[in-house]
């Protein structure tokens, strides 16, 4: 988007510029498509990272919730079953999301923190299969949404918009 030109397989952080990261998630949508309206990736982004500010995360775990799909700006995502059986992307994508990381975040999650990650990441698929398919995926969670999401379809540009100003305010430590 930006013009810049990155190669994904070997990705250099002065490539890597915010504005693709949410341009190109706010254009993607979640579930492959198949939701019965526009959600975009960057839009769950944005909703993990609210539902680990309602959880009490620290601020280095919300960044990291927000983050958690940026790798997918530059290489696409797959539907979870084929992807998990796609060694070399994963480590491709891993390799890229460690960049962006370190760019933006300071540094790596440890264990424990790719563990909430993941957390945050599976309940939120859940309620949005829920609310917008009619249909929950996998088991319920333990613990519901703490934040209040509404899951309803928003224009592209707002949510490039909104996904820019969250990152300055995580960065700004206001997150």
């Amino acid at each position: 988007y930006s013009g810049v030109r990155i190669d994904p397989l070997h990705p250099q952080p002065e490539e890597i510029r915010m504005e693709d990261i949410a341009h190109s998630l706010a254009m993607m949508c979640r579930a492959n498509g198949h939701f019965k309206s526009f959600h975009s990736v960057a839009q769950h982004c944005i909703e993990c990272a609210q539902e680990a500010r309602a959880r009490g995360y620290t601020p280095d775990e919300v960044m990291f919730c927000f983050l958690h799909d940026a790798a997918e700006a530059y290489l696409g995502d797959f539907v979870s079953p084929v992807k998990y059986r796609m060694e070399e992307y994963r480590s491709a994508e891993q390799q890229l999301l460690d960049t962006v990381y370190l760019k933006y975040a300071g540094r790596l999650p440890d264990e424990e923190e790719e563990r909430k990650v993941k957390l945050i990441d599976r309940v939120l698929l859940y309620y949005e299969f829920e609310a917008l398919m009619g249909v929950p995926i996998g088991e319920k969670p333990e613990l519901p949404l703490q934040s209040e999401q509404n899951f309803e379809e928003l224009p592209w540009r707002t949510v490039e918009e909104e996904y820019l100003e969250m990152f300055h305010q995580l960065k700004e430590g206001k997150g």
